[in-house]
């Protein structure tokens, strides 16, 4: 089964030449992470410049991704958000494709994201809850990562 077969049967999505182009060396777990990352940066109703330059910070360096990947691969995430109408497919495939630690890691890239503006949205606080319970990350870890995150970015 083809990357794109296998995002498209994942986000239930058609599938065309063009998409083909723009997905085929993408994995399903990494767009799924920055689709989160996506979700989580629009939930305060706008999505900054601050929020769209910390995710694709996050992507080069956690991902491991030159910035042109990052770059396309936050372009696919906007793409796939959009057309969401829950995060369900999202956690699904983080949760099919990671362990307790790799969840972990998401949690705090995500954390990182809520804070690339400075501060924490009400909105944000909730989907943050929502994902945790998702990814099966109690909220005592999702607490310890948040300020681990506020921390790094002496913000506590």
């Amino acid at each position: 089964m083809s990357i794109l077969t296998k995002i498209s049967s994942i986000f239930g999505e058609n599938t065309t030449s063009e998409r083909h182009d723009r997905t085929k060396h993408v994995d399903a777990e990494k767009l799924a992470a920055a689709a989160l990352m996506v979700e989580v940066a629009v939930q305060d109703g706008d999505f900054e410049d601050v929020e769209r330059n910390a995710i694709e910070r996050i992507l080069t360096k956690k991902m491991d991704l030159s910035k042109e990947e990052a770059h396309e691969l936050l372009s696919l995430a906007e793409d796939r958000q959009s057309q969401s109408i829950q995060i369900l497919s999202f956690t699904k495939e983080i949760k099919n494709h990671f362990d307790d630690k790799g969840r972990a890691y998401i949690m705090q890239m995500l954390w990182e994201v809520v804070f690339a503006d400075g501060n924490e949205d009400d909105y944000e606080s909730n989907l943050m809850r929502r994902i945790a319970g998702l990814l099966y990350i109690s909220d005592k870890e999702s607490g310890e990562i948040r300020k681990k995150v506020m921390q790094d970015k002496n913000l506590s």
